[in-house]
């Protein structure tokens, strides 16, 4: 099963309330990001499907130590939720929101985990002040992401408008190729099959854990 995040998901009307606060916010900042936005929206990605092979990997976590993929696998199905960074309200929305569903995720048999590009100590902020009780894995460089087919390279003029905002993505990744992941979920078996694939291209609509929920269940 493949989702659109496009349409109207379990994050739809939280997402309407906070971008009704980041117009407040930042004005017509926000317009402009939303241009950009729509752009990746639009966007045909070589993303990872349903029935592909997940790549493998190995990722430090925040909290000290390493995850692979393959390790987790055998327990069960494994969650794979990759966002863009500490800095992204989006992100923040969907981890908050995952979180908050974490018992029935693990009460379905899955492992949870988070990646992006961020350096570990970017990472162990996150999970600290969000209080997120399962693995943040920093995928520096973007290797695992790029594996998956979801790395894209920001825009001269989109990273102007987050150096404008007080984003500074070299201090939050340790690099300047401005370099990031679409945001993405991927639900993947126990014998390393996708079976679930969403990308939100659009970074600012995604799926929630309800969409992961109904397909961990029977």
């Amino acid at each position: 099963m493949t989702t659109s995040t496009t349409s109207t998901t379990s994050l739809t009307a939280a997402t309407d309330e906070l971008r009704s606060d980041l117009k407040s916010q930042l004005g017509t900042v926000l317009d402009s990001l939303d241009v950009g936005a729509a752009r990746l929206g639009a966007r045909t990605w070589p993303a990872k499907a349903v029935g592909d092979t997940a790549p493998d990997f190995e990722l430090p976590d925040a909290r000290g130590g390493s995850v692979t993929l393959g390790r987790l696998r055998c327990d069960g199905p494994v969650v794979l939720v990759f966002y863009r960074g500490a800095w992204c309200p989006y992100c923040n929305l969907q981890l908050r929101a995952f979180q908050a569903a974490l018992e029935d995720i693990r009460a379905d048999g899955a492992t949870l985990v988070a990646i992006s590009p961020q350096t570990p100590d970017k990472s162990l902020t996150l999970a600290e002040q969000a209080e997120l009780a399962f693995p943040v894995l920093s995928d520096v460089g973007n290797a695992v992401a790029r594996s998956y087919g979801l790395v894209f390279t920001l825009g001269a003029a989109d990273r102007e408008l987050h150096s404008g905002i007080g984003i500074d993505l070299t201090a939050f990744n340790g690099d300047d190729t401005g370099e990031l992941p679409a945001p993405a979920v991927f639900v993947v078996d126990a014998d390393g099959t996708i079976r679930f694939a969403s990308v939100a291209g659009d970074y600012r609509w995604r799926i929630g854990p309800d969409e992961v929920l109904a397909v961990l269940r029977p």
